[in-house]
């Protein structure tokens, strides 16, 4: 999945906060989530970052202790203390439990079948 500038607008960013935790190659980050889309999110950039731009990075996000979102991501943007990641694979039942999420936040369902059309365009 490649990010073009006119993504950003497509998919709406909720706002949420759940324990965050990024990984490469045995390294353990846990961030503050700040915004997540079906296309990716934005964490805290932790003071001991160390992260390789180059390769993929995993994220886990702990709904609660039964329900998780993990997915596969790169790292698109770094700047002003936050890190901007890209979706680059998600599992089914991951992909369910965000779906969910962000049908509860947007709170218009037209608009999340909007934004999943989109994300299969890409």
């Amino acid at each position: 999945m490649s990010e073009q500038p006119s993504d950003r607008r497509r998919f709406r960013r909720i706002a949420f906060d759940a324990r965050t935790t990024i990984t490469q190659n045995g390294w353990n980050w846990p961030v503050q989530l700040l915004d997540l889309s079906l296309k990716g999110l934005l964490v805290q950039r932790p003071d001991d970052w160390q992260g390789n731009r180059a390769e993929s990075f995993g994220v886990d996000i702990r709904l609660d202790p039964e329900a998780r979102i993990k997915m596969q991501v790169r790292l698109a943007h770094d700047d002003h203390g936050q890190l901007g990641f890209v979706c680059e694979h998600i599992d089914l039942e991951s992909i369910s439990h965000l779906k969910r999420l962000i049908e509860l936040n947007l709170g218009d369902e037209e608009e999340l079948h909007r934004e999943l059309a989109a994300l299969l365009e890409i």
